[in-house]
């Protein structure tokens, strides 16, 4: 009998397993077809074959679509992807640390952080003596940024317990953020407030080689090193005393994941401007999708489903008024914000 119910178990466990391959495999296809219709779409349509063909550097008939591949299509789409999978996995640590589903970057203040360093660097002229801005330069900005905000929201963790009230400190100071980035603002000149503006609106628009391989140096090796947090994720589901019983430095690690949390969510927002919400509802969708709390899962579905909406959205942004673009910020808010709506009443209103 025992044995009866140990093979029913195993089966149940197999087609389990089976039904979340195939769902892996089906989020993996969508995001490379999603990935060459972006760069197949456009002002100039190419035909997805002779992208395929650039990409593998073999030749195409038609000369003129290499360049447009290569230089302006190409670096916007893979940073797409590399960036929604860093706000994925930045949503679902920062929802882990404080073990709430509608915690994430821009809703803690930690976007609009890196934002306010970003604005001081680009409408205040904050250079620190340096006569030229590398790329990197924007990146430790917004770092920088970042840190501070997740310090005073680290601080307020400690004084109250409420999440509640420690939500609402994350968005106050977001607000203030916002706030004295508006005063920058009102006071820059006006091709600095406009070039600001619309990074401000989120974009991936005019992303370069250099820029996405200084994404790729800081966001992939993070990005690896998550797959080996799964253990000490799970156990910081059933709190600190749990975690701490599983011989896990608790405070070392906490330390870590904001680190991690907050270098991603940086270099993201220096580059193409603060994007809300993409960390709050993939890990909640991912979790609903494959039925689990399981991060050996959560984390490369969180990574796949991050780097599915961001490049999903930015095609939307791109293409649908074109030759008008659409903020990337918007788009993704229309996606996230139901779901808020949807889990705070799911919850009688309590958070």
């Amino acid at each position: 009998m025992e044995n009866d119910k140990a093979l029913l178990k195993a089966g149940a466990l197999w087609e389990k397993g089976k039904v979340r391959a195939l769902i892996f495999i089906a989020f993996l296809g969508v995001t490379l077809l999603i990935f060459l219709i972006s760069v197949a779409k456009g002002s100039v349509e190419i035909p997805l074959p002779d992208v395929v063909r650039v990409i593998l550097g073999q030749t195409v008939e038609n000369d003129n679509f290499r360049p447009i591949v290569i230089n302006m299509r190409l670096p916007r789409a893979l940073a797409t992807l590399i960036g929604g999978a860093c706000l994925g996995l930045s949503g679902l640590y920062l929802q882990i640390f404080f073990r709430n589903p509608i915690v994430e970057p821009y809703v803690l203040g930690i976007s609009s952080g890196a934002t306010f360093v970003v604005g001081l660097v680009v409408l205040g002229g904050v250079t620190f003596g340096l006569k030229t801005l590398p790329p990197m330069f924007l990146f430790f900005g917004a770092f920088i940024g970042a840190i501070v905000v997740m310090l005073v929201v680290l601080y307020a963790t400690k004084r109250v317990k409420s999440i509640t009230t420690l939500l609402i400190v994350g968005i106050m100071t977001g607000f203030l953020c916002s706030a004295a980035t508006s005063l920058m603002t009102a006071f820059a000149d006006k091709e600095q407030v406009h070039g600001f503006a619309m990074w401000a609106l989120g974009s991936f628009s005019g992303f370069t080689w250099v820029q996405v391989r200084i994404l790729c140096i800081i966001a992939l090796p993070l990005i690896l090193v998550s797959f080996f947090l799964s253990k000490p994720l799970n156990a910081m589901l059933f709190g600190e005393k749990y975690a701490a019983t599983m011989g896990l430095n608790v405070k070392r690690f906490q330390m870590l994941l904001i680190f991690f949390a907050s270098v991603m969510t940086a270099v993201v927002t220096a580059f193409a401007g603060p994007i809300s919400f993409v960390g709050l509802a993939i890990p909640h969708i991912m979790r609903v999708v494959f039925k689990t709390t399981e991060n050996k899962i959560l984390v490369p579905a969180v990574i796949i489903g991050g780097a599915l909406m961001t490049s999903g959205c930015d095609m939307v942004a791109r293409l649908l008024l074109a030759p008008i673009e659409l903020p990337l910020g918007a788009i993704t808010a229309f996606i996230g914000a139901p779901l808020v709506m949807y889990l705070m009443t799911k919850k009688g209103g309590e958070i």
